[in-house]
């Protein structure tokens, strides 16, 4: 096997040492005048802190729809629907049946646990 662009790639190493060599300076007159562009593109906070807090978060729709997934998370953890398993139950140890006629199907937290005869 032949390299080719070895040759190639020397160069451009060498290329690459001489800039890392001499880093650019950027003059400090630019950096005030960019700094002082980023200062004023920053958004004011003259706003109440509630109105800024709001905003932070996307407003009163996304604060709704916040409020609205916590309600439902907790009222779910609290009290689950039949089809859901008790996982509150499960935690504590102890175990809830399906069907209360059918004593072998049992569920835990993890999903449905089918015991053997």
């Amino acid at each position: 096997m032949s390299d080719k662009n070895h040759n190639d790639d020397i160069e451009l190493e060498a290329l690459f040492a001489n800039a890392r060599a001499h880093p650019p300076v950027v003059p400090h007159e630019m950096m005030a005048r960019v700094i002082a562009d980023a200062k004023t593109m920053q958004p004011s906070g003259t706003g109440s802190r509630w109105r800024n807090w709001f905003a932070a978060f996307g407003g009163l729709p996304a604060l709704g729809g916040l409020v609205t997934a916590t309600c439902v998370g907790f009222w779910m953890g609290v009290a689950p629907p039949d089809i859901l398993p008790d996982l509150a139950a499960a935690v504590m140890g102890v175990e809830t049946t399906a069907n209360p006629e059918y004593e072998g199907s049992v569920i835990n937290g993890y999903g449905w646990d089918i015991g053997e005869g």
